[in-house]
């Protein structure tokens, strides 16, 4: 492990570079709405300091090659979602943050297809307030190096041009008075953990804004990772889809019978000081995965049509520190319960409750998202 003090010199530099971006003409990535008919070829053509859009918003059958750089990412069941996750091979989430593209493990969406075997272990449950797709994953299936612990990815960052900048996201299980989810819905809060082959998604309910809301699809506590942010019961090998209770907003927890909200610190060593809980969970359904996941042949020519990238790329972070492992890296998918250092770890879970340390990151920094 780094030591503390090479930590909290990598995390002065990794915020003051952060502060240090300036500002664009464009909307917050956030603000932006569009009906899914009606998407622009590129919801950010300006960038910022860590430069434009690299993919495009409008895609289609002409877009869905293992070339595609398409970034409208659609979060429907276990058998149709996408995940966030690098164009180049062997990329790690801390430098590619800003130009991840979306990966579906269903045809239909104009995007890249996760290939067979790429998940190892699902499990869709469906809240009063969010969705949760959380499970396992052959990372390296979609781009990752096999040691990155990964990082998180929402529609904030420290400029509020998302990370990936220009990622939207629409699903049809918030159908906007369509009882039939036949139609796709623009999800407006969000967030992706991925990394140590392990991953999470959340959308948060569209026609819910309340505060409570926002917090369970909170971008501010990704040092804590996935099992903190999404607290669940999967498990690996096994592919379910179960109805649950909400979370406790990330950062709640009653003690002496106080309810009291933890923030995550920016700098320096700190510990979480509570240990996240399992919402209850019922109606659960398991399937195999060969029902779920087909092997069709997969496109492999550049892609055409809507497909074109922009001119300009955008680095990863722009001037935060990047990087995977033992290095400094935006944040981690499976961080432990300090702000600095924490192991590996073998788990079968991806949150075993009352065991806070399960999902070790090595040196994990702060990401200004």
């Amino acid at each position: 492990m780094s030591t503390i003090v090479a930590l909290s010199v990598l995390v002065a530099a990794a915020i003051s570079g952060a502060h240090a971006q300036t500002t664009t003409t464009v909307a917050p990535l956030a603000d932006q709405t569009y009906a899914y008919s009606a998407l622009p070829y590129q919801v950010e053509p300006i960038g910022d300091i860590r430069g434009n859009q690299v993919g495009y918003n409008r895609c289609n059958s002409s877009t869905e090659t293992q070339d595609s750089l398409c970034q409208t990412l659609i979060v429907n069941t276990i058998d149709d979602f996408c995940l966030w996750s690098s164009p180049k091979e062997n990329d790690t989430i801390g430098v590619s943050e800003a130009y991840e593209v979306a990966w579906c493990a269903k045809h239909g969406h104009g995007t890249r297809i996760m290939p067979a075997g790429t998940l190892q272990g699902v499990q869709h449950i469906t809240t009063p307030d969010y969705i949760m797709i959380v499970g396992f994953i052959d990372q390296t299936q979609v781009n990752l190096a096999a040691s990155d612990y990964g990082g998180e990815l929402d529609p904030h960052g420290a400029d509020e041009l998302g990370n990936p900048m220009g990622g939207v996201v629409y699903s049809n299980q918030y159908p906007s008075g369509n009882t039939d989810n036949s139609s796709l819905s623009q999800v407006i809060e969000w967030n992706e953990f991925i990394g140590n082959n392990q991953f999470c998604i959340k959308i948060c309910n569209p026609s819910e804004t309340t505060p409570t809301n926002v917090g369970l699809c909170n971008n501010v506590y990704d040092e804590v990772g996935i099992s903190y942010n999404c607290p669940n019961s999967a498990q690996k090998g096994v592919f379910e889809v179960c109805d649950g209770d909400s979370m406790t907003p990330i950062g709640q927890y009653v003690s002496d019978g106080v309810t009291t909200t933890w923030t995550q610190p920016w700098s320096g060593t700190w510990t979480v000081p509570y240990t996240p809980t399992v919402p209850a969970s019922s109606n659960c359904r398991t399937y195999a995965s060969t029902d779920l996941y087909t092997s069709n042949s997969l496109p492999t020519s550049s892609a055409s049509g809507s497909g074109s990238a922009s001119g300009a790329s955008a680095t990863g972070s722009g001037a935060k520190a990047s990087g995977s492992g033992a290095s400094a890296s935006g944040s981690s998918a499976g961080a432990s319960a300090t702000g600095t250092s924490g192991n590996s770890s073998g788990a079968h879970h991806v949150i075993v409750s009352g065991l806070a340390t399960v999902l070790g990151v090595g040196a994990a920094l702060a990401f200004l998202a």
